[in-house]
C-alpha cells in the first residue's frame, strides 16, 4: 500500500502579513511596545473585519 502525502507551504501569506504589520507599525510611527501590542491587535480587527466575507 502507497501513501501520499501532500505538503503544502503558505510562506507567501504569512510574509504578506508580516509586511502589511511592519507597513502599520512603520506609517503609524509606533514604538516598539506599541507595535508588540498591534501584533496582537491587528489581526483580530481585520479577522473581525473579513469574517463576514469569508462566512465565519
Amino acid at each position: 500500500m502507497e501513501r501520499k502525502i501532500n505538503i503544502t507551504q503558505h510562506s507567501g501569506t504569512g510574509m504578506l502579513w508580516f509586511i502589511g504589520w511592519l507597513f502599520t507599525v512603520g506609517y503609524l510611527k509606533l514604538g516598539f511596545f506599541k507595535g508588540l501590542l498591534g501584533l496582537i491587535v491587528w489581526p483580530y480587527y481585520l479577522g473581525s473585519h473579513f469574517a463576514p466575507l469569508v462566512g465565519g
